[in-house]
C-alpha cells in the first residue's frame, strides 16, 4: 500500500478506532505490510477460514475464526 495507504478513509477510520480504545504501538517493524488470518484444517480439510487486510487496521471478525476453527476435526490415526 505504501504512501496511498495513508489517503484513504478507512485507514484514518480505523487509526481513530484503535486510538479511542486505548492501543498503542510500538512503531518498530515493517509498518507498510498488511496481515491476514488463515484458519486450517487437519489432514485434507485445508483452508476453512482466510481473511487478508485489504488496508490498514482490517480486523477479523472472531466469531468467524472461533466458527472456522470449531471445524476443525482430528485427523485419526
Amino acid at each position: 500500500m505504501m504512501l496511498s495507504g495513508f489517503f484513504r478513509l478507512g485507514v484514518w477510520q480505523n487509526f481513530f478506532r484503535a486510538w479511542k480504545s486505548g492501543y498503542s504501538g510500538n512503531l518498530e517493524g515493517e509498518g507498510f505490510t498488511l496481515g491476514g488470518v488463515y484458519v486450517i484444517g487437519a489432514g485434507r480439510q485445508g483452508v476453512l477460514l482466510e481473511h487478508r487486510e485489504k488496508e490498514f487496521g482490517d480486523k477479523v471478525s472472531l466469531p468467524a475464526v472461533l466458527e472456522a476453527a470449531e471445524k476443525i476435526q482430528p485427523q485419526a490415526s
